[in-house]
């Protein structure tokens, strides 16, 4: 399915525009190339830092984008959308001597724009095993474990309820960070050693688990999470009120009616984690003049990233908190959101208020894959967290390998990366010791 030329995610800025050559062999030439290294430690897909840095200081670029990719087969997107602040950059040298840190997102863009816009591949697909995995859900986890699985020797088929592929890499990361034919980029090109789709495939309703454990020897999950979570409160089904992710998605794919957003003059976010401000900068950068985030916490309380916080205060949103909306008011559509601030004990206080509002973005979390999770025979799971071990990312049921955040509750994409990698080792081991079907 081809995404929607005018979606509005085209007129969002690149936050973290890619390098010049000479910017980057510049940057590339600050890096001190630690011996046990902070920042190989910071990343949950142990790219070798400074070994990449090194080789783009020689103008050695594409074994730069091989040393990155060798260890995250997401390195592309990985260098756009990792939160570096508090992962490889956060625990530079750099910080400690008081000097800024090395720019290693923007330089691991710089190495793996050329691989991947130019189709130049490092890798190719194993001698055949014979043996099949169905990885279920398109996202990063079951890319990074097909990609994997195929150099193994082994088929992957990947299994995704949306027409498009790449996950939240397409649909849910922030466009300033990513847009969503970069995405399609990395997806192809990755998938091009012989990663097979199905696309518009619903497993559990179109195919059923029975049928996948019938033609796969093993089956990885990758599902992500659920639909965007409600308050439960008058009003949340006026038109204008929007679940978080879902807002994220119309922005980014022009998949739901969202309205022009210069006609819009106010815009109430709830919730404090870093998809509210993704959401809430979104709104800001299109052009909506009054933007307001209401947490119901302190401000120390909130879980979204502190740089990120800082962005969406230079970009103009406002921060309200201890608040809690009561109803959200309007004839037709969404016009206001009645609050009432809480105190320290998070108990109302005082008399509410309203704001006005044209839109609503809630971002309290998303549901759990429960009824879904409950199909598959003898799969643990704590209330749609699946159970893994913490080696091979087997669970309980000897047959599934699971990644991502429907395993590690929702983390980074780094994250998926490196578990989709994990378990796709292993798979492979169990496959060979057990002989698959």
């Amino acid at each position: 399915m081809a995404l929607a030329a005018d979606r509005l995610e085209t007129l969002l800025p690149d936050h973290k525009p890619a390098l010049t050559t000479a910017q980057a062999r510049a940057e590339a030439g600050r890096c001190l190339f630690c011996h046990d290294a902070p920042c190989i430690a910071a990343c949950p897909t142990g790219i070798d830092i400074p070994l990449f840095i090194k080789q783009i200081h020689s103008n050695n670029v594409l074994g730069a984008a091989r040393t990155i990719l060798e260890a995250n087969a997401l390195g592309h997107s990985c260098a756009r959308v990792c939160p570096v602040e508090v992962l490889c950059v956060g625990d530079c040298v750099y910080n400690v001597k008081g000097e800024p840190p090395i720019m290693i997102g923007r330089l691991q863009r710089y190495a793996t724009d050329p691989a991947v816009h130019g189709g130049i591949q490092f890798f190719e697909a194993g001698s055949s095993t014979g043996r099949s995995v169905a990885c279920v859900g398109g996202g990063p986890a079951s890319i990074a474990c097909a990609h994997e699985l195929v150099r193994m020797g082994h088929r992957a088929v990947v299994y995704e309820r949306n027409p498009w592929r790449g996950g939240l890499n397409t649909d849910g990361v922030a466009p300033y960070k990513m847009q969503a034919e970069e995405s399609l980029k990395e997806v192809e090109y990755l998938s091009a050693i012989g990663i097979e789709w199905r696309l518009d495939t619903a497993v559990g309703d179109d195919v059923t688990w029975d049928d996948l454990e019938a033609e796969y020897d093993a089956v990885f999950l990758g599902l992500g999470l659920g639909t965007d979570s409600g308050l439960g409160i008058p009003g949340e089904d006026l038109p204008g009120v929007w679940g978080a992710t879902r807002l994220i998605r119309a922005i980014k794919t022009g998949a739901g009616s969202l309205p022009d957003p210069a006609s819009l003059g106010a815009a109430v976010v709830v919730g404090g984690g870093n998809t509210a401000i993704d959401a809430a900068r979104e709104l800001s950068l299109l052009g909506v003049p009054e933007v307001m985030v209401a947490y119901r916490r302190d401000q120390d309380a909130m879980p979204a990233y502190l740089h990120e916080r800082g962005h969406a205060v230079e970009e103009g949103v406002r921060f309200v908190f201890r608040t809690l909306p009561l109803s959200f008011e309007g004839d037709r559509r969404v016009e206001a959101v009645r609050l009432t601030a809480l105190d320290h004990d998070l108990e109302p206080t005082g008399e509410p208020y309203t704001v006005p509002a044209d839109i609503v973005a809630l971002a309290i979390g998303q549901a759990r894959l429960i009824d879904l999770l409950d199909q598959v025979d003898k799969l643990d799971h704590d209330w749609g967290r699946v159970i893994v071990d913490p080696d091979t990312g087997q669970t309980s049921n000897p047959k599934y390998w699971a990644g991502g955040d429907l395993a590690n509750g929702g983390e980074e994409v780094v994250n998926a990366a490196a578990e989709g990698k994990r378990a796709a080792y292993g798979i492979d081991g169990w496959l060979r010791e057990n002989g698959g079907r």
